[in-house]
């Protein structure tokens, strides 16, 4: 096993980290030693450990993996978000209606899903649950046709997806239309006609406009796919209930906010508005 030893600038809280990430019954996790276990496939599939040896203000990692060490630890950067700094973030936000928000929840990083084929397969399967169902369905999903390597899934290939029959999702108690709209996106990827290595050269709108031509994908998945799938920094579901719901807590309004004022509060939020939106969705799961 080849390690790895990577210290960033602070803050960087990792148990925050580990108590978002355990809302996924798919992630392998030790919260007694900080570490994580991350799916990673460069030619085969393996598991990249990550291990938090730091503090908040001083946060450092032990990256470890097998093979492929210089893209493994570059993946594992890139999901973390160790890769890009908290605090311009952290500075922005500090001369906004948002600064409560921010100071509570201070050195919480967008943590992405392995891949944008899993985070907009996943976001698919959430479409219209609750996250505690969403969740159950996804793990079945994944643990049906996925493959597991030491304790960690992967989920399944595009082939495997495409080779898929309505009725075994429907065993799973997928509904028929999101059976088919999961099936349909492995028969896209297989067919070339979904390619991620391209969309993610494309703008924010570009990647929005191709997603949403896909049956079963509309602007909420295609934005989340954008933040937990590209990690794209400025992006904002304004349809999405949970982040109404924040807006409506935080400023103490009677009702949810009307998309003029979503808007308007943007124009200060911006270029960081996918910061806006974690820390929203945070203030709410922790209820601060």
């Amino acid at each position: 096993m080849w390690h790895e030893e990577v210290e960033i600038a602070g803050p960087y809280d990792f148990d925050r980290v580990l108590e978002r990430m355990s809302l996924d019954p798919l992630v392998k996790m030790n919260k007694e030693t900080r570490t994580l276990f991350l799916p990673f496939k460069e030619e085969k599939k393996q598991v990249v450990i990550i291990q938090f040896t730091g503090t908040k203000e001083k946060p450092s990692f032990r990256i470890s993996v097998k093979d492929h060490h210089d893209q493994a630890v570059a993946f594992a950067k890139h999901i973390l978000q160790i890769d890009k700094g908290l605090h311009p973030i952290s500075d922005h936000f500090k001369k906004t209606n948002l600064a409560s928000v921010f100071e509570e929840h201070a050195g919480t990083p967008l943590v992405l899903e392995p891949s944008p084929y899993s985070a907009l397969l996943k976001s698919v399967i959430h479409q219209q649950l609750n996250m505690s169902f969403a969740a159950t369905l996804t793990k079945r999903f994944v643990t049906t046709f996925g493959e597991e390597i030491n304790g960690v899934w992967f989920y399944p290939e595009p082939e495997i997806v495409a080779a898929i029959e309505p009725e075994q999702l429907r065993a799973l108690q997928f509904s028929q239309r999101k059976a088919e709209y999961v099936i349909g996106i492995g028969q896209k990827v297989v067919s070339g006609e979904l390619d991620f290595h391209a969309l993610e050269e494309k703008s924010d709108e570009e990647i929005i406009k191709e997603l949403t031509a896909i049956r079963g994908i509309g602007p909420w998945t295609a934005q989340s796919v954008l933040l937990f799938g590209f990690g794209r920094m400025d992006i904002f579901p304004m349809g999405d209930i949970g982040i109404q719901n924040a807006l409506k807590k935080h400023f103490e309004l009677q009702d949810k906010p009307a998309i003029e004022q979503m808007v308007e509060w943007q124009k200060d939020w911006s270029p960081y508005l996918s910061y806006a939106s974690l820390y929203l969705w945070r203030s709410i799961e922790t209820g601060k």
